[in-house]
């Protein structure tokens, strides 16, 4: 399938909203939920999931207005930066000027280093999280997406903003450590350990690496890829963390630990690992798709089907190319068949009887845009 189309009829929608829009994970920007919330944990966690789950948009009722997300902005420069590395025109270049102010705009300020996190605040079940509040992984995909600029135009802002994310991650960070292996926390102010997370950071520390050539970022990403993979299942898959509540497998959080795994590989180490690579890649083709490319949430149950598992399971299998490319081409056709509006944007999930159709910014343009884009 020709994806230059779908590439343009999305990008027209994320220029026309200015790169802003709703969050999935908003409903906290609400005042009127923020005061009815009383600072309670479980009625952050109400709010929020109902409003996650809701097919039908109240944001507007409830005051949450749209805005830019960090790492939504990192993704968008992610796939314009892909773009121009592609067809080298100066529109793209200017966008990419204009999306690395922004990130300059959003980043958390107090740290080590450049550091991002989400512009609204956030409760799971394990912590809270107060809005800018810098993530491991916003950091490392703003990395990602600042590297990858820096590679395909030269564009010296890009490759600065992203050296000192190591002095983030290095010094901001909690640790998990398990004898010559670590595990960094998901923000500084937690200590929940997340394999994706953790792989994430290290994948950026192993990047940046090859640009310092400071021992210390490669140890530790090194010791940060030794635990996840000592921690990798028999079958190839990873539960999503170790904790007992965290045991489940999903389709996307394992394309971030393949993905992150390859950044490894590709810079010429993790030598040891290919074989348990490989094991993981298999478990990810065999377990998360139907036939026909449907992509599947988690490896034993279909529905809801998420515009991130499609999203990143076409970055993954269409960087690995070779025999992973048809598969990459039906999961393309389905994605863009069944998520794409006539707007030009993507939907959020399929359930069996309804498609929840809101358009969320970081959560459906920017991730379908890096994917379409890669």
């Amino acid at each position: 399938m020709a994806v230059k189309h779908h590439i343009e009829s999305l990008r027209r929608f994320i220029e026309k909203e200015d790169f802003k829009g709703y969050d999935p994970y908003d409903a906290l920007n609400s005042p009127f939920l923020r005061y009815l919330s009383h600072n309670s944990k479980y009625l952050r966690i109400l709010f929020i999931q109902t409003l996650k789950r809701l097919p039908f948009n109240l944001r507007p009722v409830l005051g949450i207005r749209k805005e830019l997300n960090p790492k939504g902005l990192g993704l968008f420069l992610w796939g314009y930066a892909k773009l121009c590395g592609a067809e080298k025109e100066q529109r793209y270049l200017t966008t990419i000027s204009h999306l690395l102010d922004l990130l300059e705009h959003t980043r958390s300020n107090g740290y080590f280093g450049n550091c991002w996190g989400y512009n609204f605040d956030w409760q799971s079940r394990a912590f809270f999280l107060p809005k800018h509040t810098p993530t491991i992984v916003n950091s490392s995909f703003i990395g990602h997406a600042l590297l990858d600029t820096y590679k395909y135009t030269g564009h010296e802002r890009a490759l600065e903003m992203a050296l000192s994310i190591k002095d983030f991650i290095l010094n901001d960070l909690n640790r998990l450590e398990e004898g010559n292996k670590i595990c960094f926390s998901y923000t500084p102010v937690d200590h929940y350990f997340v394999h994706n997370a953790n792989l994430l950071g290290a994948s950026i520390l192993i990047r940046l690496y090859k640009y310092t050539g400071e021992s210390v970022l490669k140890d530790a990403a090194l010791a940060s890829l030794g635990y996840t993979m000592k921690h990798q299942r028999e079958d190839g898959a990873w539960f999503y963390a170790e904790r007992e509540r965290a045991h489940w497998i999903d389709s996307f959080h394992t394309g971030f630990n393949l993905h992150s795994i390859l950044y490894f590989i590709e810079e010429g180490f993790a030598d040891e690992y290919l074989t348990d690579f490989n094991k993981g890649v298999c478990f990810y083709k065999d377990h998360f798709f139907l036939q026909d490319g449907t992509p599947k949430y988690y490896h034993n149950k279909t529905y809801p089907i998420d515009i991130h598992a499609p999203a990143q399971a076409l970055v993954f299998f269409s960087r690995l190319g070779g025999k992973y490319t048809p598969l990459a081409e039906k999961i393309l056709d389905w994605m863009v068949l069944h998520m794409q509006d006539k707007k030009g944007c993507f939907y959020f999930q399929k359930h069996p009887f309804y498609t929840n159709k809101i358009p969320y910014m970081r959560w459906g343009q920017a991730w379908a845009f890096h994917a379409l884009t890669e």
